[in-house]
């Protein structure tokens, strides 16, 4: 087995040269990037190309599992935290406020308890969004204090706040509608050298019955660390919650988020330069790795982290996936949900223009979060159908309904919040490749919020049997969508959702 991965520079910088050179070679084609076919391509083939934008951790498929519901990732997660010893790094929109959350939160107070009492050092890290977090008098920040007031020096909890909502903007727009603008959707839950990566967050729906996916890569220290050292530097530049619930910036970050009148240019510049410095070093270290690694049979899977922050000028995610996407072939199988579908129109043109079969899998709505809420989030559902509905008919209008299907999920007293791809290679029964993390492929993805999700490909039959069977339990709850379902009574669309989704599609 070969052990040295030709990786090319990568730098994140939209003003770099580098930057300008990659998308003049990326973007040649019309759909985006050159239409080269995966034919001939192996697992590790694509791993190689996807290491020219992150780094390629390479493992044991046998070290990585896929849970399917949402009673499975609590149970796991909480596990995983009481049986920490060394780290608690969890990254996520917010944490709820009910009976679920607490026996979380209590799982952490333990496990901070026996680390001090048997000398050992337990670091706590939590990241979740300001806004979120903030919500209501009983919030996330709010449950998590007495962990900060008990383990100050142990515990540290960092809320981040956009640069993007400030000033008239974050004074005229209530709760539930300012965290629209932008936020950290960052979805990471590490403990020790066990990683699980999900769309989910930690409420007691996600831990019930919202529908997510949840896989679970263990003995992968240099991974763990990653994600690990991805944290704390976005934690870097959020505000920290003190034992007083005020927050404050760190003192070695200069520029404060919502403050100044530059609309959180030196914010986003000084925050964009510390991913991209973390982004490159850690880069490196994996190249030089790979360079003292020896063959191994034990290696049968590699795992490429992808972050997308477009406010940052960082697009690792948004690359490979155009990249994954344009350069799929006819023989090829693609299987792509979303929660909440509402693709760029960069990432239609590519499935629209390509030969492969592609199986989309988005949200009846009746399983949409926002069923049946109260004054305009009640017309959310009827926005997604809506943005369903224009992709259906662009199917129509390319010729591509024999190629291109749209089904949707249904299950009662159920939400769907999945996301993710499985990439089926020629002539191939089962995927040897996911996408799975926090990004949905829409708008709000790759433009707007900090995302972060990881590329599994493999050539372990058992895992790629697991993916195959994840794959299939989501898409047999669903229903095939045709012309005539966006005809029924019930799918009607309110004319003033018609006009509000004009303004507010790219908040989507």
């Amino acid at each position: 087995m070969q052990t040295v991965l030709d990786f090319g520079p990568v730098l994140f910088s939209r003003s770099s040269k580098y930057y300008l050179w990659l998308s003049s070679k990326l973007f040649s084609s019309s759909s985006g990037f050159s239409n080269r076919s995966t034919a001939s391509q192996t697992p590790r083939e694509v791993a190689k190309w996807m290491g020219e934008h992150a780094p390629v951790f390479e493992m044991n498929g046998k070290d990585i599992s896929v849970l399917h519901e949402p009673n499975q990732f609590f149970n796991t997660l909480k596990d995983n935290v009481s049986n920490a010893k060394q780290r608690i790094i969890l990254a996520s929109l917010y944490l709820g406020t009910g009976a679920k959350e607490k026996q979380l939160v209590e799982c952490i107070h333990k496990a901070v308890e026996r680390s001090a009492a048997s000398d050992q050092l337990l670091n706590v890290e939590i990241l979740l969004e300001h806004t979120r977090g903030s919500r209501g008098e009983h919030n996330s920040r709010t449950m998590l204090l007495p962990l900060i007031q008990n383990f100050t020096d142990v515990v540290k909890v960092s809320l981040y706040h956009s640069p993007s909502l400030r000033g008239l903007l974050k004074l005229l727009l209530p709760e539930r509608f300012n965290e629209t603008v932008a936020l950290t959707h960052l979805k990471v839950y590490l403990t020790d050298d066990t990683l699980i990566m999900s769309g989910a967050n930690l409420s007691a729906d996600y831990f019930t019955n919202r529908q997510d996916r949840y896989i679970e890569i263990r003995n992968c220290p240099q991974l763990a660390n990653y994600f690990h050292g991805l944290v704390s530097t976005v934690r870097s530049f959020s505000l920290h919650l003190q034992p007083d619930n005020t927050t404050k910036m760190s003192e070695d970050f200069p520029v404060h988020p919502t403050k100044g009148f530059d609309r959180g240019k030196k914010f986003k510049a000084e925050a964009g330069n510390r991913v991209s410095e973390y982004l490159q070093r850690k880069k490196k270290e994996n190249m030089y790795s790979y360079s003292l690694r020896k063959p191994s049979e034990y290696c049968d899977t590699w795992v490429v982290p992808l972050v997308q922050m477009f406010p940052f000028g960082i697009r690792q995610d948004e690359f490979v996936t155009r990249k994954l996407l344009s350069s799929a072939c006819q023989a090829c199988k693609l299987f792509l949900a979303s929660g909440y579908f509402n693709l760029t129109r960069k990432y239609m043109d590519i499935m629209l223009k390509s030969s492969a079969d592609c199986e989309i899998l988005t949200a009846h709505p009746t399983v949409n979060g926002f069923y049946e809420a109260k004054g305009v989030a009640g017309g959310i559902p009827h926005a997604y159908t809506l943005l369903a509905c224009d992709f259906y008919k662009l199917i129509q209008e390319y010729k591509q309904t024999e190629r291109i299907s749209v089904h949707e999920y249904v299950r009662d007293n159920w939400t769907f919040h999945a996301k993710g791809l499985w990439y089926y290679f020629p002539n191939e029964s089962r995927p040897s490749l996911t996408l799975i993390g926090s990004p949905n492929f829409g708008h709000r993805s790759v433009y707007r919020d900090l995302e972060a999700q990881v590329a599994i490909v493999t050539n372990n039959q058992g895992l790629c049997e697991a993916l195959h069977e994840e794959k299939s339990r989501l898409y047999n709850s669903a229903e095939y969508v045709t012309e005539e379902t966006f005809m029924l009574p019930e799918r009607e669309i309110p004319v003033w959702v018609y006009c509000v989704m004009r303004l507010t599609k790219n908040f989507l």
